[in-house]
Protein backbone atom coordinates (compact mmCIF):
# COMPACT_ATOMS: atom_id res chain seq x y z
CA UNK A 1 0.00 0.00 0.00
CA UNK A 2 0.99 3.65 -0.35
CA UNK A 3 2.01 5.36 2.87
CA UNK A 4 3.79 8.54 3.88
CA UNK A 5 6.67 7.45 6.10
CA UNK A 6 8.51 9.91 8.36
CA UNK A 7 12.01 8.45 8.18
CA UNK A 8 13.78 11.06 10.31
CA UNK A 9 13.05 14.59 11.52
CA UNK A 10 12.01 16.76 8.53
CA UNK A 11 12.34 13.83 6.11
CA UNK A 12 9.27 12.03 4.80
CA UNK A 13 8.68 10.00 1.65
CA UNK A 14 5.83 8.24 -0.09
CA UNK A 15 6.59 4.52 0.03
CA UNK A 16 5.09 1.16 -0.81
CA UNK A 17 4.89 -0.77 2.47
CA UNK A 18 3.00 -3.95 3.47
CA UNK A 19 -0.69 -3.67 4.34
CA UNK A 20 -0.95 -4.16 8.13
CA UNK A 21 -1.71 -7.70 9.27
CA UNK A 22 -4.40 -7.91 11.93
CA UNK A 23 -4.68 -10.27 14.88
CA UNK A 24 -7.88 -11.74 16.28
CA UNK A 25 -8.65 -8.58 18.28
CA UNK A 26 -8.11 -6.05 15.50
CA UNK A 27 -9.79 -4.76 12.37
CA UNK A 28 -8.27 -3.50 9.13
CA UNK A 29 -9.66 -0.17 7.97
CA UNK A 30 -9.41 1.27 4.46
CA UNK A 31 -8.66 4.95 5.10
CA UNK A 32 -10.99 7.45 3.45
CA UNK A 33 -9.99 10.75 5.08
CA UNK A 34 -7.42 11.71 7.74
CA UNK A 35 -7.06 15.17 9.26
CA UNK A 36 -3.71 16.82 9.83
CA UNK A 37 -3.08 17.67 13.49
CA UNK A 38 -0.54 19.95 15.11
CA UNK A 39 0.94 16.81 16.65
CA UNK A 40 1.70 15.55 13.14
CA UNK A 41 3.72 18.71 12.56
CA UNK A 42 5.67 18.10 15.77
CA UNK A 43 6.35 14.46 14.88
CA UNK A 44 7.55 15.49 11.42
CA UNK A 45 9.86 18.10 12.95
CA UNK A 46 11.24 15.59 15.46
CA UNK A 47 9.81 17.48 18.45
CA UNK A 48 7.54 14.66 19.63
CA UNK A 49 7.83 10.84 19.72
CA UNK A 50 11.05 10.99 17.70
CA UNK A 51 12.12 7.68 19.26
CA UNK A 52 9.31 6.01 17.26
CA UNK A 53 10.68 6.96 13.84
CA UNK A 54 10.39 5.70 11.16
CA UNK A 55 6.63 6.09 11.49
CA UNK A 56 3.43 6.51 9.51
CA UNK A 57 1.66 9.27 11.44
CA UNK A 58 -1.98 10.39 11.14
CA UNK A 59 -4.63 9.77 13.78
CA UNK A 60 -7.70 11.89 12.90
CA UNK A 61 -9.21 9.36 10.51
CA UNK A 62 -12.24 7.46 9.43
CA UNK A 63 -12.52 4.62 6.99
CA UNK A 64 -14.39 1.50 5.93
CA UNK A 65 -13.78 -1.84 7.61
CA UNK A 66 -12.00 -4.20 5.22
CA UNK A 67 -11.26 -7.18 7.53
CA UNK A 68 -12.30 -8.15 11.05
CA UNK A 69 -10.50 -10.35 13.57
CA UNK A 70 -12.41 -13.40 14.77
CA UNK A 71 -12.97 -11.90 18.24
CA UNK A 72 -14.61 -8.75 16.90
CA UNK A 73 -18.15 -7.94 18.03
CA UNK A 74 -20.54 -5.33 16.65
CA UNK A 75 -18.19 -4.38 13.79
CA UNK A 76 -18.55 -5.82 10.31
CA UNK A 77 -16.93 -5.46 6.92
CA UNK A 78 -18.26 -2.35 5.17
CA UNK A 79 -18.95 -0.31 8.32
CA UNK A 80 -17.86 3.33 8.38
CA UNK A 81 -15.76 3.65 11.54
CA UNK A 82 -13.57 5.96 13.55
CA UNK A 83 -11.24 4.64 16.24
CA UNK A 84 -10.26 5.70 19.73
CA UNK A 85 -6.53 6.14 19.23
CA UNK A 86 -5.63 5.64 22.91
CA UNK A 87 -3.99 2.27 23.58
CA UNK A 88 -3.79 1.50 27.29
CA UNK A 89 -2.58 -1.53 29.25
CA UNK A 90 -5.59 -1.83 31.57
CA UNK A 91 -3.48 -3.16 34.46
CA UNK A 92 -1.17 -0.39 35.71
CA UNK A 93 -1.82 1.75 38.80
CA UNK A 94 -3.61 4.47 36.82
CA UNK A 95 -5.68 2.17 34.61
CA UNK A 96 -6.94 0.31 37.67
CA UNK A 97 -7.91 3.66 39.22
CA UNK A 98 -10.05 4.48 36.18
CA UNK A 99 -7.54 7.05 34.88
CA UNK A 100 -6.50 5.45 31.57
CA UNK A 101 -5.15 8.67 30.05
CA UNK A 102 -2.41 8.49 32.68
CA UNK A 103 -1.57 4.86 31.82
CA UNK A 104 2.08 4.11 32.51
CA UNK A 105 2.24 2.22 29.19
CA UNK A 106 0.17 4.74 27.24
CA UNK A 107 0.56 4.86 23.45
CA UNK A 108 -1.55 6.36 20.68
CA UNK A 109 -2.28 5.09 17.20
CA UNK A 110 -0.65 7.32 14.59
CA UNK A 111 1.65 8.88 17.19
CA UNK A 112 3.52 5.95 18.67
CA UNK A 113 2.35 3.23 16.24
CA UNK A 114 1.69 3.40 12.50
CA UNK A 115 -1.35 5.51 11.65
CA UNK A 116 -3.58 6.65 8.85
CA UNK A 117 -1.50 8.68 6.38
CA UNK A 118 -1.74 5.53 4.31
CA UNK A 119 -4.26 3.48 2.38
CA UNK A 120 -4.91 1.14 5.32
CA UNK A 121 -4.60 1.24 9.10
CA UNK A 122 -5.31 -1.35 11.79
CA UNK A 123 -6.96 -0.75 15.16
CA UNK A 124 -8.35 -2.80 18.06
CA UNK A 125 -11.97 -3.68 17.34
CA UNK A 126 -12.96 -2.53 20.83
CA UNK A 127 -11.70 0.96 19.96
CA UNK A 128 -13.86 1.28 16.82
CA UNK A 129 -17.10 3.26 16.67
CA UNK A 130 -19.57 3.02 13.81
CA UNK A 131 -20.34 6.37 12.17
CA UNK A 132 -23.97 6.99 11.17
CA UNK A 133 -24.83 8.08 7.63
CA UNK A 134 -25.84 11.54 8.88
CA UNK A 135 -22.22 12.46 9.61
CA UNK A 136 -20.55 13.70 6.43
CA UNK A 137 -17.18 12.39 5.26
CA UNK A 138 -15.10 15.32 6.51
CA UNK A 139 -16.84 15.82 9.84
CA UNK A 140 -16.22 12.08 10.32
CA UNK A 141 -12.48 12.83 10.12
CA UNK A 142 -12.95 15.47 12.81
CA UNK A 143 -14.25 13.08 15.47
CA UNK A 144 -10.87 12.64 17.17
CA UNK A 145 -10.15 16.37 17.70
CA UNK A 146 -13.74 16.85 18.87
CA UNK A 147 -13.23 14.11 21.47
CA UNK A 148 -10.24 16.02 22.86
CA UNK A 149 -12.30 19.22 23.06
CA UNK A 150 -15.20 17.32 24.62
CA UNK A 151 -12.99 15.75 27.31
CA UNK A 152 -11.54 19.17 28.16
CA UNK A 153 -15.07 20.58 28.43
CA UNK A 154 -15.98 17.82 30.88
CA UNK A 155 -12.87 18.45 32.96
CA UNK A 156 -13.43 22.21 33.04
CA UNK A 157 -17.11 21.60 33.85
CA UNK A 158 -18.23 25.20 33.46
CA UNK A 159 -21.62 25.92 34.95
CA UNK A 160 -24.65 27.74 33.53
CA UNK A 161 -24.15 31.52 33.35
CA UNK A 162 -20.44 31.32 34.20
CA UNK A 163 -17.97 33.44 32.26
CA UNK A 164 -15.51 31.55 30.07
CA UNK A 165 -12.44 32.77 28.20
CA UNK A 166 -10.96 30.63 25.43
CA UNK A 167 -7.41 31.59 24.48
CA UNK A 168 -6.92 30.52 20.88
CA UNK A 169 -9.04 30.59 17.74
CA UNK A 170 -8.25 27.26 16.07
CA UNK A 171 -9.74 24.38 18.05
CA UNK A 172 -10.49 27.15 20.53
CA UNK A 173 -13.58 27.93 18.45
CA UNK A 174 -14.95 24.47 19.25
CA UNK A 175 -14.07 24.88 22.93
CA UNK A 176 -16.13 28.08 22.81
CA UNK A 177 -19.01 26.30 21.07
CA UNK A 178 -19.14 23.65 23.80
CA UNK A 179 -18.98 26.28 26.55
CA UNK A 180 -21.93 28.02 24.94
CA UNK A 181 -23.82 24.70 24.72
CA UNK A 182 -23.30 24.35 28.47
CA UNK A 183 -24.95 27.74 29.02
CA UNK A 184 -21.85 29.78 29.80
CA UNK A 185 -22.27 33.56 29.57
CA UNK A 186 -20.38 35.44 28.44
CA UNK A 187 -18.07 33.35 26.28
CA UNK A 188 -14.96 35.25 25.21
CA UNK A 189 -12.45 34.15 22.54
CA UNK A 190 -9.01 35.70 22.13
CA UNK A 191 -6.75 35.13 19.13
CA UNK A 192 -4.34 36.63 16.64
CA UNK A 193 -5.99 35.66 13.33
CA UNK A 194 -8.62 38.00 11.91
CA UNK A 195 -9.77 35.31 9.47
CA UNK A 196 -10.25 32.70 12.18
CA UNK A 197 -11.99 35.15 14.51
CA UNK A 198 -14.34 36.08 11.67
CA UNK A 199 -15.17 32.39 11.18
CA UNK A 200 -15.96 32.23 14.88
CA UNK A 201 -18.29 35.20 14.54
CA UNK A 202 -20.11 33.54 11.64
CA UNK A 203 -20.41 30.33 13.68
CA UNK A 204 -21.79 32.31 16.63
CA UNK A 205 -19.63 30.46 19.15
CA UNK A 206 -18.91 33.39 21.47
CA UNK A 207 -20.23 36.71 22.74
CA UNK A 208 -16.93 38.59 22.48
CA UNK A 209 -13.94 38.16 20.17
CA UNK A 210 -10.67 39.84 21.15
CA UNK A 211 -8.10 40.29 18.40
CA UNK A 212 -4.87 40.58 20.36
CA UNK A 213 -3.36 42.60 17.50
CA UNK A 214 -5.94 45.33 18.13
CA UNK A 215 -5.77 45.66 21.92
CA UNK A 216 -2.89 46.78 24.11
CA UNK A 217 -3.57 44.14 26.76
CA UNK A 218 -6.01 41.21 26.30
CA UNK A 219 -5.98 40.61 30.06
CA UNK A 220 -7.24 44.16 30.67
CA UNK A 221 -9.91 43.65 28.00
CA UNK A 222 -11.16 40.49 29.73
CA UNK A 223 -11.23 42.39 33.03
CA UNK A 224 -13.25 45.15 31.38
CA UNK A 225 -15.81 42.68 30.00
CA UNK A 226 -16.13 40.89 33.35
CA UNK A 227 -16.49 44.06 35.39
CA UNK A 228 -12.98 43.87 36.83
CA UNK A 229 -13.54 40.43 38.39
CA UNK A 230 -11.91 38.10 35.86
CA UNK A 231 -13.36 35.01 34.24
CA UNK A 232 -14.80 32.06 36.10
CA UNK A 233 -12.99 29.71 33.71
CA UNK A 234 -10.10 30.24 31.30
CA UNK A 235 -9.14 27.52 28.82
CA UNK A 236 -5.73 27.82 27.16
CA UNK A 237 -5.75 26.31 23.65
CA UNK A 238 -2.60 27.79 22.11
CA UNK A 239 0.28 26.16 23.95
CA UNK A 240 2.84 28.90 24.73
CA UNK A 241 4.24 30.08 28.08
CA UNK A 242 3.02 33.63 27.34
CA UNK A 243 -0.60 32.59 26.78
CA UNK A 244 -0.57 30.45 29.94
CA UNK A 245 0.67 33.47 31.87
CA UNK A 246 -2.25 35.43 30.40
CA UNK A 247 -4.65 32.69 31.51
CA UNK A 248 -3.37 32.85 35.11
CA UNK A 249 -3.98 36.61 35.11
CA UNK A 250 -7.40 36.46 33.43
CA UNK A 251 -9.00 33.99 35.83
CA UNK A 252 -10.89 35.37 38.82
CA UNK A 253 -10.24 34.58 42.47
CA UNK A 254 -11.61 31.08 43.00
CA UNK A 255 -11.69 30.44 39.25
CA UNK A 256 -10.32 27.60 37.13
CA UNK A 257 -7.61 27.53 34.46
CA UNK A 258 -8.07 24.57 32.10
CA UNK A 259 -4.78 23.57 30.46
CA UNK A 260 -5.27 22.19 26.93
CA UNK A 261 -2.57 23.70 24.71
CA UNK A 262 0.62 21.63 24.68
CA UNK A 263 3.79 23.63 25.37
CA UNK A 264 7.13 22.23 24.19
CA UNK A 265 8.67 20.08 26.92
CA UNK A 266 11.14 22.02 29.03
CA UNK A 267 9.44 25.39 28.53
CA UNK A 268 8.03 27.08 31.64
CA UNK A 269 5.51 29.79 32.50
CA UNK A 270 5.58 32.10 35.51
CA UNK A 271 2.82 32.80 38.00
CA UNK A 272 2.53 34.07 41.54
CA UNK A 273 1.82 31.27 44.03
CA UNK A 274 0.37 34.03 46.24
CA UNK A 275 -2.53 34.34 43.77
CA UNK A 276 -3.25 30.62 43.85
CA UNK A 277 -3.13 30.37 47.62
CA UNK A 278 -5.02 33.43 48.82
CA UNK A 279 -7.03 33.64 45.60
CA UNK A 280 -7.87 29.91 45.69
CA UNK A 281 -7.33 29.64 41.95
CA UNK A 282 -7.23 26.17 40.43
CA UNK A 283 -5.50 24.53 37.46
CA UNK A 284 -6.66 21.40 35.67
CA UNK A 285 -5.29 19.60 32.63
CA UNK A 286 -6.76 17.59 29.77
CA UNK A 287 -4.71 15.91 27.07
CA UNK A 288 -7.03 13.80 24.89
CA UNK A 289 -10.38 12.17 24.38
CA UNK A 290 -10.78 8.50 25.24
CA UNK A 291 -13.41 5.76 25.29
CA UNK A 292 -17.01 6.89 25.22
CA UNK A 293 -15.93 10.41 24.23
CA UNK A 294 -16.01 8.93 20.71
CA UNK A 295 -19.66 7.92 20.95
CA UNK A 296 -20.59 11.28 22.45
CA UNK A 297 -18.66 13.25 19.80
CA UNK A 298 -20.34 11.27 17.03
CA UNK A 299 -23.73 12.00 18.61
CA UNK A 300 -23.01 15.74 18.78
CA UNK A 301 -22.05 15.72 15.09
CA UNK A 302 -25.00 13.58 14.02
CA UNK A 303 -27.48 15.95 15.68
CA UNK A 304 -25.56 19.07 14.61
CA UNK A 305 -25.12 20.34 18.13
CA UNK A 306 -21.58 20.94 16.92
CA UNK A 307 -20.91 21.76 13.26
CA UNK A 308 -17.17 22.02 12.56
CA UNK A 309 -17.47 22.43 8.79
CA UNK A 310 -16.76 26.19 8.74
CA UNK A 311 -13.29 25.33 10.10
CA UNK A 312 -12.42 23.13 7.11
CA UNK A 313 -9.91 24.60 4.66
CA UNK A 314 -8.70 22.03 2.14
CA UNK A 315 -8.35 18.33 1.35
CA UNK A 316 -5.23 17.08 -0.46
CA UNK A 317 -4.10 13.78 -1.99
CA UNK A 318 -1.86 11.51 0.06
CA UNK A 319 1.01 12.44 -2.26
CA UNK A 320 0.75 16.12 -1.22
CA UNK A 321 1.05 15.57 2.53
CA UNK A 322 4.58 17.00 2.73
CA UNK A 323 3.55 20.23 1.00
CA UNK A 324 0.47 20.47 3.23
CA UNK A 325 2.59 20.21 6.39
CA UNK A 326 4.79 23.10 5.25
CA UNK A 327 1.73 25.19 4.33
CA UNK A 328 0.13 24.62 7.72
CA UNK A 329 3.32 25.74 9.42
CA UNK A 330 3.64 28.93 7.37
CA UNK A 331 -0.01 29.98 6.83
CA UNK A 332 -1.79 30.68 10.11
CA UNK A 333 -5.07 31.40 8.30
CA UNK A 334 -5.48 27.69 7.52
CA UNK A 335 -7.40 25.87 10.23
CA UNK A 336 -8.06 22.28 9.17
CA UNK A 337 -6.55 20.38 6.28
CA UNK A 338 -7.38 16.80 5.40
CA UNK A 339 -5.58 14.08 3.46
CA UNK A 340 -7.32 11.43 1.37
CA UNK A 341 -5.65 8.46 -0.35
CA UNK A 342 -8.61 8.34 -2.75
CA UNK A 343 -8.35 11.70 -4.51
CA UNK A 344 -5.89 12.88 -7.14
CA UNK A 345 -6.23 16.66 -6.85
CA UNK A 346 -6.58 19.30 -4.15
CA UNK A 347 -10.02 20.56 -3.21
CA UNK A 348 -10.95 23.63 -1.16
CA UNK A 349 -13.88 24.17 1.16
CA UNK A 350 -16.00 27.29 0.86
CA UNK A 351 -17.61 28.33 4.17
CA UNK A 352 -18.64 24.84 5.20
CA UNK A 353 -19.81 23.61 1.80
CA UNK A 354 -18.55 20.44 0.11
CA UNK A 355 -15.00 20.86 -1.23
CA UNK A 356 -14.47 21.87 -4.84
CA UNK A 357 -11.40 21.40 -7.02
Amino acid sequence: MRAQVIEAPNRMSLQQIPIPEINDDEVLVKVKVCGICGTDLKIYAGLYASDRLPLVSGHEFWGVVEQVGKNSRGIKVGDRVSADICLTCGTCYFCRRGEPLLCQNFTQLGIHTNGAFAEYVKAPWKNCYVIPAGVDDYSAAFIEPLTAVLEASKRMNCTISSSVVIIGCGLGLLHAALAKLRGAAPVIVTGDSKARLEIGRRMGVADFFIDINDVADPVAEVMRITGGIGADYVLEAVGTPATYEQAFRMVRRGGVVEAFGVVQQGKTASFEPFEFVLGEKKVRGSCAGIGNDWAEAINLLAYRRIDPRPLFSEVVPLEDLGDALHELKSDKEIIKMFVSPEIDRRMRFDQGKEPQS
